[in-house]
Parts: C-alpha cells; sequence; structure tokens
C-alpha cells in the first residue's frame, strides 16, 4: 500500500516535519505544484486505483474488529479477536472492559486509558 504525505511536509514543521500527525495527506493546490501537475520524481498523488482491496477493507491486522459497549459483549468475543470500545463509554467502564480484555487476551484499539 502506498504512503501518501503532504506536499513539502518535510520542510515545514507546521504541516509535519517531526510532527507524524500533521503529516497526513492534503491535495495540492499550488499553480505551480509539481505533485498537481504529477511530474516524474515527485511524490505521486491521490488517484482512483489507489482503493484497498475490498476483501482488506475494514480489518485490522486481518481481523474484523468488534464495537464494544459493555463487559457482557466484551465476553462474548473469542481469544485474540479484536475489540473497540465505543467512543461514549466513561473513564470508569473503559478501565473495566480493558482489565477484562486483558485477561481474556482481547486485543483493544483506541483504548487511550
Amino acid at each position: 500500500m502506498v504512503k501518501f504525505l503532504r506536499q513539502d511536509w518535510e520542510r515545514h514543521s507546521r504541516i509535519g516535519k517531526g510532527r507524524k500527525k500533521l503529516q497526513k495527506w492534503r491535495r495540492p493546490r499550488g499553480r505551480h505544484s509539481k505533485i498537481r501537475r504529477k511530474r516524474f520524481g515527485y511524490p505521486i498523488k491521490v488517484m482512483i486505483g489507489f482503493k484497498q482491496d475490498v476483501s482488506q477493507a475494514g480489518l485490522i491486522e486481518g481481523l474484523k474488529p468488534s464495537l464494544v459497549y459493555n463487559i457482557q459483549e466484551i465476553s462474548k468475543l473469542t481469544k485474540n479477536s479484536i475489540a473497540i470500545i465505543a467512543a461514549r463509554v466513561g473513564a470508569k467502564k473503559r478501565i473495566e472492559l480493558l482489565k477484562k480484555a486483558h485477561d481474556l487476551g482481547i486485543k483493544v484499539v483506541g483504548g487511550k486509558k
């Protein structure tokens, strides 16, 4: 899979030099932009055809993640599965879910705390 990064991210700290989360793709709009003009030797521009394969879409490490709101839902998951704790879950219940997932051998994505 091709990694698309913002134009000139390595040049300025405000758009990504040393700041990984700012390096995400932005459409090049400049009048003389070599990336916008798709010049040879410059990073490639996002276009149709770079889409992920349909069989791999939505998977994390080859597994389909499950959205979890409470302990009953995380108990139903099997070992070595992936869970995502819902954003609406509070801090106290989130900690309980993380402990339960650790005991069951379930990987949690986006647990934050």
